[in-house]
């Protein structure tokens, strides 16, 4: 049995993997998949405070509280920030890395610095009345759709999971200080539909921090895939043990 810990991106919460856990139960794994503060059974303790610190403190806590050893880490979007971050809090809890369709940062970075059009939202956000709140990206026109959601029934049920997010999230560097970090496999899942004008992703270097030549795969689909492709998403996961 091995275990995963699913961590959701900016503005979703842990239902978004409602499709994924029980696939990755069903083959025998413990899942655990925590909603991240400011957001789901958390979204009470949203407040402009609540920063890539905060949610990285999540995780630790999830980890260690529960004393999980040999965690598959998979973080979802704005999530590639926090799991690098724990990565290098407790590398010894942890077996395996996935960024998912996620934001990859260098020690230093912010979500600003990893994708420079967040600095929009962050501009807006500061002119608006509270000062700190980041409204969910709205749904476009197919191809691109809601997170990349386009099945009006999924559309429906995400829009009720989504929440605000904080402009300290995107603004917070992450701390990459620990070289037993590097020792970490780490996989890299692309998801090659409809991407929105001005949202990039950086090449993923040849070979990983640990030596060993970098693992990537992709899935047809928008960037939401834990909810329009949960069977293929929970096959590469389940490849990783």
């Amino acid at each position: 049995m091995s275990t995963f810990l699913l961590v959701h991106g900016a503005w979703h919460d842990n239902r978004c993997w409602e499709r994924v856990v029980p696939l990755l139960e069903a083959a025998g794994h413990l899942v655990v998949a925590p909603s991240l503060t400011g957001y789901g059974d958390k979204a009470h303790l949203l407040g402009p405070d609540v920063g890539l610190d905060t949610h990285t403190d999540d995780v630790v806590g999830v980890i260690t509280e529960r004393d999980l050893r040999d965690v598959v880490l998979v973080g979802h979007s704005y999530a590639g920030l926090v799991i690098s971050a724990v990565a290098h809090r407790i590398p010894e809890r942890l077996a395996h890395l996935v960024y998912l369709d996620a934001m990859v940062p260098r020690d230093g970075e912010s979500a600003a610095d990893v994708i420079p059009i967040t600095r929009q939202l962050i501009e807006a956000a500061e002119r608006s009345e509270s000062g700190w709140r980041v409204p969910p990206m709205p749904e476009q026109p197919a191809p691109y759709g809601l997170f990349g959601v386009t099945d009006p029934a999924d559309v429906a049920w995400l829009r009720g999971m989504l929440s605000d997010h904080t402009v300290r999230c995107l603004q917070q560097p992450v701390r990459l200080d620990n070289p037993a970090a590097d020792a970490i496999a780490r996989t890299h899942i692309h998801n090659e539909g409809a991407r929105p004008p001005g949202i990039t992703r950086r090449p993923v270097p040849p070979i990983q921090p640990n030596g060993t030549p970098a693992q990537v795969h992709t899935l047809p689909t928008g960037h939401d895939c834990m909810i329009t492709m949960p069977a293929e998403l929970s096959a590469l996961l389940l490849a990783l043990v």
